[in-house]
């Protein structure tokens, strides 16, 4: 079986990428079906790609701005896929007329309408003009209606939702394939391992509660409402794990808030794994996020999950007995979901921790591999 996935650029910490990495690893070890893997991208910097366990395929057109950046690739990867036969075709990346889309960043218009609610005039007013955000809200549209797309791996049945209620697209076409996690890697073991070492070097106290938040893009990922809320919620710090090009301003705005002393920017990371092993919860508020890897890497790890009703993730939790959910960009309401993490005794985070645990043993590595695997089988026999 021969199979292409498509991303444009691979950075080793983004979501989509690291969820690439992992297919990729769960289907080349897949006992039932030889799997070649070629990766189309610009740039792809994967140590398996340099070992040669996938062909890395670059298509990196000449371009001038984002939107003759996302349009050259396309016809870059549409004219490759002429010259050279694979039996699936899997696209990260929005472009129309590939048979196989993974909507690993959701809706486009959703997260620009949620942007919006939660951004000022000014930033509204941006948005609007981007002419980026134009184009792919218009490719996004003309992508998900083409007849030549098969199918539609959601990760979130959120993600599923929304492409209903958006677009003229058959729902059997929409499979939900949740993100895969390494179950032996991240484990709650590991905070035996990195607990007290880590927290030594990031100055913090063993008795301290600790909230984790993983993942870069700090706007999508809701740091600024964090911060805030981390304002009304004495005793618990804050450590951040990812990077973005405005860190410096939500460094200043922790400042402002007088909450700088309880709140490390750790900065973009290979594993995260010890910030989970240290950690006491995980954060997630997320003002849209279809489903990302960091929260089911922290419930693997034993952390409960406080994330809002826009994170994908949030299907995993239940109530108060691994973690709590809050409406999206209201950090009060994110400040008041801390301080009952940061009351619990340790009795009750011992059930916490266990029921964390067990929300994320059904989405193991074997799992993804035999729902991708699954799915290419079936679109083969019906194409």
């Amino acid at each position: 079986m021969k199979i292409a996935l498509v991303r444009a650029r691979y950075n080793p910490y983004g979501g989509a990428e690291r969820f690439a990495a992992r297919a990729m690893s769960a289907l080349s070890a897949d006992r039932d079906q030889a799997v070649e893997i070629a990766v189309l991208a610009r740039s792809w910097r994967d140590v398996e790609a340099d070992r040669g366990a996938v062909r890395l395929i670059r298509c990196d057109p000449f371009y001038v701005g984002s939107v003759w950046r996302d349009a050259s690739f396309a016809s870059a990867v549409r004219k490759r896929l002429r010259d050279e036969r694979f039996d699936l075709v899997q696209s990260h990346e929005r472009i129309v007329g590939l048979p196989i889309y993974r909507a690993g960043d959701g809706v486009h218009a959703v997260w620009l309408e949620r942007r919006a609610r939660a951004a000022n005039a000014s930033t509204r007013f941006g948005i609007a003009l981007n002419p980026h955000h134009r184009y792919l809200v218009r490719t996004e549209r003309a992508m998900f209606q083409h007849p030549a797309l098969n199918a539609v791996i959601c990760n979130s049945e959120m993600v599923r939702r929304e492409i209903v209620e958006r677009f003229d697209i058959a729902a059997d076409k929409l499979v939900l394939i949740r993100n895969g996690v390494d179950l032996d890697h991240f484990h709650p073991d590991a905070s035996a391992v990195h607990r007290h070492v880590l927290r030594k070097r990031l100055g913090l106290s063993n008795d301290a509660t600790v909230f984790t938040m993983v993942g870069s893009g700090f706007e999508r990922k809701g740091v600024g409402h964090a911060l805030r809320a981390l304002l009304e919620c004495a005793g618990a710090v804050l450590v951040i794990v990812g990077d973005d090009k405005h860190r410096d301003r939500y460094r200043s705005e922790a400042r402002r808030l007088g909450v700088d002393d309880r709140v490390r920017f750790v900065g973009s990371v290979v594993d995260p794994l010890p910030y989970y092993a240290m950690a006491d919860f995980c954060l997630a508020p997320t003002l849209y996020d279809p489903f990302p890897n960091a929260c089911l890497e922290a419930l693997a790890c034993g952390l409960p999950l406080v994330t809002t009703d826009a994170c994908g993730a949030a299907e995993l939790v239940d109530e108060d007995v691994n973690g709590w959910i809050v409406p999206s960009g209201e950090h009060e309401a994110l400040a008041v979901a801390m301080q009952i993490a940061v009351g619990t005794d340790a009795t009750r985070r011992t059930s916490l921790r266990s029921a964390a645990r067990s929300a994320a043993e059904p989405w193991s590595m074997a799992v993804l591999a035999s729902a991708l695997i699954g799915l290419y089988r079936s679109l083969l026999a019906a194409h």
